[in-house]
Formats: C-alpha cells, sequence, structure tokens
C-alpha cells in the first residue's frame, strides 16, 4: 500500500460552491463588485462531530498517516476563517509528527500560515491524534502530512467586499458553533437549504431570514434552528435596508448513505471527501495490520531458538497469528469500503462529462485512483492469504 499518496491530504472545492473571492484587495472596487454577496462556502457538517482517534500503540507510518488525513475536515475548517491566512492565494499547512521513546509530538507549520491559523490547527491536531511515546529502545517513527487551501477554490471567508458577504461570512463562520443544529446528521449530509436575508439597520433584530420550504421535516428543522441563530448574530449596515439571497450548502465528509438531493457536482465533492476518509481509515487499518504482524514475527523469531524448549509458545503463536489474519481482514473491508466509492465517483464523473467534456480530466484521475486502490486489494488479499498459511496448524 502507497503511503505517500495519502501523505498530501488536499482537496479544492470549486467556485461554485466556495464562492469567487477577490483576488487584490488593493484593486478599486467597481459597482458589480459592491453588488456582488460571496463568502457562502460549502459548510462539511463533519466538523462538528470531532472526536480523538483511538489508535492502539506502538505508533507507526499507517497509523500516523491514517489519523491526519481523517482529520482533514477540521483543519481545513481552520483555514476557511481569513484570521488563518495571510494574503498569498495558496495556504500550505505541514504537520510533523515526531515519536520516540521520550515524547511524542505534532508540530505544525505551514505557508501563508498566520499565528492565528497555526494554533488552530495544532489545537485540532492536539486534541483528535493523540500519541504515546514508544516502548524503550523502539525504533523512532516520523510522518509528515500537508493540507492545501487555494482561497479561490477551497471554502474560504474574505470580509470587505460588501456588507452582505461581510454578514455572509459571519454566518458561514459561526456554523462550525451551531452544532446542535446539525447534530440529528450523523450518517447523511444535511440538504441544500436556500434563504432571503433582509438586514435592517434600524431593527432589534437585525437579520431577518426566510427559508424556502426543503422537502422534508429533518429540513425544515435544521432551517428553523438556523433562522433562530441568524436572528442572533450582529450585523453592521450602512443603509437602513438590504436583502439577498443565502444558499447553504452541506457536506458530510463521515456520511455513510448517499446524501439526498445534491446536485450531481456537489455529489461529486461530496463523494471526494468520503473517499478521504476512507483513505484515512485504510491507512489505518494497514497501520494495525503492520503492528500485529511485528508481534507475531518477534514471537515466531522467539520459537525459533529452540523449538523444542519453547513449545510452550504454540498456543500464543496461535491466537497471534489469528489476531493477524484478522487485521488483514480489516485491512482488507476498509481497502473495500474505498473501492466501492471511488466506483461511485468513476460512475458520476462519466454521466458528468457526457454533458460536459471539461470532466475529462477529472475522470482520468478518478480512474487512476480507482485502479491504485484495487492493485492495493489484490495485494492485501494476497498478504492475508500468506498470513492464514503462515499460522500454525492444529494437529488432528
Amino acid at each position: 500500500m502507497s503511503l505517500r499518496r495519502l501523505a498530501v491530504a488536499s482537496f479544492l472545492v470549486t467556485a461554485a460552491c466556495a464562492g469567487p473571492q477577490k483576488t487584490d484587495g488593493s484593486q478599486a472596487t467597481t459597482v458589480q463588485e459592491r453588488m456582488r454577496i460571496t463568502n457562502q462556502p460549502a459548510f462539511d457538517v463533519a466538523t462538528c462531530q470531532s472526536r480523538p482517534l483511538t489508535l492502539p500503540p506502538p505508533a507507526n507510518q499507517g497509523l500516523l498517516v491514517g489519523a491526519l488525513v481523517s482529520i482533514r475536515p477540521q483543519v481545513m475548517e481552520c483555514l476557511v476563517d481569513p484570521k488563518s491566512r495571510a494574503g498569498g492565494a495558496t495556504t500550505k499547512v505541514t504537520v510533523k509528527t515526531s515519536v520516540t521513546a521520550a515524547a511524542a509530538t505534532h508540530s505544525v507549520s505551514g505557508d501563508n500560515l498566520t499565528p492565528e491559523g497555526q494554533k488552530c490547527v495544532q489545537d485540532a491536531v492536539n486534541a483528535l491524534v493523540p500519541i504515546q511515546p514508544l516502548a524503550q529502545g523502539a525504533q523512532p517513527v516520523e510522518s509528515q502530512t500537508e493540507f492545501i487551501h487555494e482561497k479561490a477554490n477551497s471554502p474560504s471567508v474574505t470580509f470587505g467586499t460588501n456588507e452582505g458577504s461581510d454578514f455572509s461570512g459571519t454566518v458561514r463562520l459561526a456554523q462550525a458553533k451551531w452544532c446542535e443544529c446539525y447534530a440529528p446528521y450523523t450518517t447523511q449530509a444535511p440538504p441544500s437549504l436556500s434563504a432571503k436575508l433582509t438586514l435592517r439597520k434600524t431593527a432589534s433584530t437585525p437579520a431577518e431570514v426566510t427559508f424556502e420550504p426543503s422537502g422534508s421535516t429533518e429540513g425544515d428543522q435544521l432551517a428553523a434552528c438556523l433562522k433562530e441563530k441568524i436572528a442572533a448574530l450582529p450585523a453592521k449596515l450602512s443603509s437602513d435596508e438590504l436583502s439577498f439571497p443565502y444558499r447553504f450548502v452541506h457536506f458530510h465528509s463521515l456520511a455513510t448513505q448517499p446524501a439526498a438531493n445534491l446536485a450531481p457536482e456537489l455529489l461529486f465533492y461530496q463523494l471526494e471527501l468520503v473517499r478521504n476518509q476512507s483513505a484515512g481509515a485504510a491507512a489505518i487499518a494497514y497501520g494495525n495490520r503492520d503492528n500485529a504482524a511485528d508481534v507475531y514475527d518477534a514471537l515466531v523469531k522467539e520459537y525459533q531458538k529452540d523449538p523444542k524448549k519453547n513449545f510452550g509458545l504454540v498456543p500464543q503463536l496461535r491466537e497471534k497469528c489469528a489476531t493477524l489474519v484478522q487485521t488483514s481482514d480489516a485491512w482488507i473491508a476498509s481497502l473495500e469500503a474505498q473501492q466501492s466509492v471511488e466506483q461511485q465517483t468513476v460512475a458520476l464523473v462519466q454521466q458528468l462529462k457526457a454533458k460536459d467534456a471539461a470532466w475529462s480530466e477529472v475522470e482520468t484521475a478518478s480512474q487512476g485512483s480507482l485502479d491504485t486502490t484495487q492493485k492495493d486489494l489484490a495485494g492485501a488479499r494476497a498478504r492475508r492469504q500468506a498470513d492464514a498459511d503462515a499460522c500454525p496448524k492444529e494437529r488432528k
């Protein structure tokens, strides 16, 4: 299994999702720019389900890479906030993990990353990927994972375009704090919602929100919760009244069910987020299998020093080899889940390409990912068979 291709976990949401952004704050603001409403990028509700990962010791490359890839939603949410990004269009976050017998640390650095952004990512990594030092005498383990955020393509908020965009940005940044609204959505992405926002300078409640019917009870309940939250936000307004539309687009990296009512283009991004999670899970499963193999191999070496003297180790050999086979099965299952998502992605992209040839490059990349996963899966199955064949057999 190639861990190198998992080490760079970048995902670009198109401008259709993220909203067009100003590229040069020094340029003169046109009438169109003053009227354009931005700052309505998609929200990944997986950030509301943040929980520390349980990584069985000892740490190894597979476990560390998989864990860091898995917390991509939380890292990328840090970068939505303009306070996390300096003036550049591209922000690269690098997480270096070092595990020795003396210490286990994550170190966050980056290009175009502000101190606020560095702290946000560092806090997320420390909280969600706890690691323990290695046993005395163990070989040190190091890992590096990178996350790429493109201002024009990744979910981003940029203040200063106009008052409607600024309020939209306030709403988007607040969504990560409104997790109670998203609590029912544990296995499926919430529906996209359309609303009209009206800001009034003199009103006791600055923002009046009217949602269009969602088409489902759950969607209407989500809209009601969001309406209450939005109404409590402060709004800065120079004119007496300002009205504009707001579209809530939701993704869910941890979804186990297809997202309902997503346009095909948005469904592609939803599948990409799920694929990223399945790739992380496969790397963790690979790391677990590696640890089980190390334990079994050490026991085999001990037994082989003197089989007659160490015959009492045979029950342990059977137990540890059974564990090795079980971890191989789990690795295979994780790769099968990844393969399933990638097959769905290829099929969807082929449908999109039939309508727009611009999807051809995406089809090539998606098919390449699927081909690689299928090779990994074939290798995992072969290794599982080898594991089973190596297990001590019961004498009859």
